[in-house]
């Protein structure tokens, strides 16, 4: 499917500079990318975003550079219905798997799997429920693996004003 929309993030501040890249999800691994598999995740609505940058603490996320995309991406699946998700021969609990305990014990989380499948059969991206505690059922974030500048798979941020940084010399040096 094509996916065409509005889109936002929350970033650590440190990194606003880049807002497009997927390095930290690169480096750390996430939901749907297993460490060194490049990631954007996007939140289809701001509630949203916040839910997933709170973890489930609805009053208690660390500070924030929120951006808005605008999306116009090809070769999407829709992960988000029961329908859907048979079509591709995904399962829900594979998806909700409890990733990072998998990942702290040793164990490859069963979403990494569905992600390396998806990804080797073409898949740009998937459109997912939220699994953040105290999600809706209607909240739904967007994970692409294949993401640029133009068309077919384009993803832009929108920053009219040029307000974000331009690189990090703005953050000052840590005393760690």
């Amino acid at each position: 499917m094509r996916f065409q929309g509005t889109c936002c993030r929350g970033h650590d501040p440190q990194w606003a500079f880049s807002p497009v890249s997927g390095e930290g999800a690169r480096l750390k691994g996430g939901r749907f990318n297993p460490r060194g598999t490049l990631a954007l995740y996007l939140s289809l609505t701001v509630e949203g975003l916040f839910i997933e940058m709170g973890h489930g603490f609805s009053q208690r996320f660390a500070p924030l550079t929120v951006c808005s995309y605008d999306v116009d991406v090809d070769d999407i699946i829709d992960l988000r219905t029961d329908r859907d998700r048979r079509h591709v021969g995904v399962d829900l609990g594979d998806m909700s798997c409890a990733w990072a305990n998998d990942r702290a014990d040793s164990r490859e989380p069963a979403s990494w799997r569905v992600a390396r499948r998806l990804i080797a059969a073409g898949a740009a991206g998937i459109v997912v429920p939220s699994f953040a505690n105290g999600a809706r059922s209607d909240m739904s974030n967007l994970v692409l693996w294949i993401w640029t500048p133009d068309l077919p798979h384009r993803v832009r941020v929108h920053d009219p004003d040029g307000l974000l940084p331009k690189d990090q010399s703005s953050w000052r040096a840590s005393d760690d």
